[in-house]
């Protein structure tokens, strides 16, 4: 089973947050961080049982991006989805299929979140390597947050046993692979005005792969290339 951090954003009852803790408790997942959450106190403990330990340990911080810095993957959860191909930072992988995807995976997976009124926020969403969400009806969606936590942690879970994959790339290698297609962007004259839409697009569909060491070394050398022959116009030797 991949090493799962679960992270709460913005949480507004502390009840909730305790709920989650027992759930974490039921499925041996230790690492739980909230970022500017409410007061936790004696409801969250009650809501924990076993789980309590999980609460103390838990990490406090005041950004995103200190929750998710030393994890390999960032998955944010969304109860609302957008059919169609154009809204990318809309389009979610249904949990059960990701957690197949992580079989195997050893390697630390940041879950995220957000608060029970309005979720995540675009902006966090645009942090998120992949997106995940639960089937349920079209006419009342939204999960609470605990159970829609519960859910997500029981799938993945249950796909634990499957030997592992190929070793993936490292999150320090994506963004490098994130950086070449930026600048194979820039080689192109991609029109400004669309660029940060399709980083985001590439972003998430590299997290819905999760490509292999060797998948990153081929798309970097064709992305090294590419820029170089559009920059100069001839193909270099290789050495």
């Amino acid at each position: 089973m991949p090493e799962i951090r679960i992270v709460v954003v913005g949480a507004k009852f502390e009840g909730n947050v305790g709920a989650i803790a027992r759930s974490m408790a039921n499925f041996d997942i230790k690492e739980l961080y909230l970022v500017n959450p409410c007061e936790i106190g004696d409801d969250a403990y009650r809501r924990s049982k076993h789980g309590s330990e999980i609460l103390d340990s838990a990490c406090v911080v005041t950004s995103l991006e200190e929750a998710v810095k030393d994890c390999f993957l960032v998955v944010g959860t969304s109860g609302i989805t957008t059919k169609g191909d154009r809204n990318y930072t809309r389009v979610p992988v249904p949990v059960r299929e990701f957690a197949e995807n992580c079989r195997g995976y050893s390697e630390k997976i940041a879950i995220l979140f957000g608060r029970e009124d309005i979720g995540l926020l675009q902006d966090e969403l645009n942090l998120c390597d992949v997106l995940i969400t639960i089937p349920t009806s079209e006419e009342y969606p939204i999960l609470n947050l605990s159970h829609a936590a519960n859910i997500v942690m029981y799938e993945m879970f249950q796909a634990c046993s499957v030997p592992r994959r190929p070793e993936p790339a490292d999150r320090a290698e994506k963004e490098r692979m994130y950086g070449f297609f930026s600048d194979l962007m820039d080689a192109i004259e991609y029109p400004p005005s669309r660029r940060d839409a399709t980083r985001v697009m590439f972003r998430r569909m590299m997290g819905r792969s999760i490509p292999t060491k060797y998948e990153y070394n081929t798309i970097m050398g064709v992305f090294g290339d590419a820029s170089k022959i559009i920059r100069y116009g001839k193909v270099w030797e290789k050495k």
